[in-house]
């Protein structure tokens, strides 16, 4: 199982860990520890190890198109009533770099890849499927009081693989310009 995403930065990384520990240790919240914080661009799909090499190269060729650009990052949000993130502010480049990635994956025909039936919604997950419906709104009730705001450059694009247990960075490539 694979996924394409934005992994964030180090620092960033830091702070979301720091939620993502608070969701485990008073909610038994664990999923959302399994991977880096990250803007996911295209969720997880099946697909054989074989074709791995060549959807890298593909990311690659794509991001050679591609030039870097900041998001921002403000508070937090949730779908409730499961999923608790840290909000990604509307940003018409990340927009748009979603929407042509996706369609130049498909159009490539090789992956196991479709169009999504929702809408994109760029997020940072703290606490997502294991977070219990009974404990969300104690979980809420913490999160949208607090305040948080962090930018960051966004330079290329990763491909994640799960192990069994988290989800592996396998490559990351980087935009042009």
């Amino acid at each position: 199982m694979y996924f394409i995403a934005l992994v964030l930065p180090a620092e960033i990384n830091d702070e979301v860990l720091k939620w993502k520990i608070f969701m485990r240790d008073h909610f038994d919240c664990v999923v959302a520890l399994r991977s880096p914080a990250h803007v996911t661009l295209v969720p997880p799909f099946w697909m054989s190890d074989n074709l791995e090499n060549k959807l890298e190269d593909t990311i690659n060729q794509f991001s050679q198109l591609e030039g870097s650009f900041e998001i921002n990052l403000k508070n937090f949000s949730a779908f409730k009533p499961r999923v608790i993130y840290v909000d990604v502010l509307p940003n018409a480049r990340l927009e748009t770099l979603h929407a042509r990635l996706l369609e130049y994956l498909i159009v490539s025909d090789l992956f196991p890849i479709k169009k999504e039936d929702r809408p994109f919604h760029p997020h940072v997950t703290i606490a997502t499927r294991d977070l219990y419906k009974k404990a969300f709104n104690e979980a809420w009730e913490i999160f949208k009081k607090e305040n948080y705001e962090a930018s960051c450059r966004i330079d290329g694009i990763s491909l994640l693989k799960h192990n069994q247990k988290n989800w592996d960075v396998v490559s990351t490539s980087q935009f042009i310009n």
